[in-house]
């Protein structure tokens, strides 16, 4: 997805994740963002993380002619820290955090949620929608549904953290704790840390 303009040195261009198109589009029509642009990076590096500092740092190298500023809605999310040392070179900031969750429920709120209930496996909107194609087929649970009990051995609860409310999509996160045989719990986030980490970066702007 790419909504940019041919020059933009007094606009902000967003790389993000593929996951977080939805939720950030809707957060720029919301708060009337004129001056960003968005390109996202397929949704399925959410599940080869060592993939995406070289993903973006091709990204980057691709926009810098065309935006004097970029900022990356990634948090470190299983980089090992790749992210931040390409991001340290480039001079660009990106959202908190060491994953989506983090930045969604905010840093303090999932620390404690994490503390409080360890072995949660969790999953956001995005994730839920798309828990077949990602989770079943992405980690060949469909073909090979005895690594179900392997993969997650360890967890004991799949918590959704809801951006929207959508009595539907709760269903479904349900659905997916009892395909996962997890117990379920649901806390909404709304959109956190993404919103005020765009607002901040577009406040530099004006």
């Amino acid at each position: 997805m790419a909504l940019a303009s041919e020059q933009a040195p007094g606009r902000l261009l967003v790389i993000a994740c593929g996951a977080l198109a939805r939720e950030i589009v809707w957060l720029q029509k919301l708060n009337g963002w004129e001056h960003m642009d968005l390109q996202c990076l397929d949704a399925e590096l959410h599940n080869r993380p060592k993939l995406i500092a070289d993903k973006l740092a091709a990204k980057i190298e691709q926009n810098r002619q065309h935006y004097k500023n970029i900022f990356v809605a990634y948090a470190d999310c299983g980089s090992g820290g790749a992210i931040d040392t390409l991001l340290a070179k480039e001079g660009i900031e990106r959202l908190p955090g060491a994953h989506c969750y983090s930045f969604f429920a905010g840093e303090e709120r999932f620390t404690q949620m994490a503390a409080a209930e360890l072995g949660s496996f969790y999953l956001t909107d995005f994730l839920v929608e798309h828990f077949d194609r990602l989770v079943i087929r992405g980690l060949k649970l469909d073909r090979h549904p005895e690594l179900r009990d392997q993969y997650f051995a360890h967890y004991t609860s799949l918590v959704y953290l809801s951006q929207r409310q959508d009595a539907e999509l709760v269903e479904q996160a349900r659905a997916a704790a009892e395909f996962l045989d997890l117990n379920f719990r649901h806390e909404h986030s709304g959109y956190g840390d993404l919103e005020t980490g765009l607002q901040k970066q577009i406040l530099k702007l004006v």
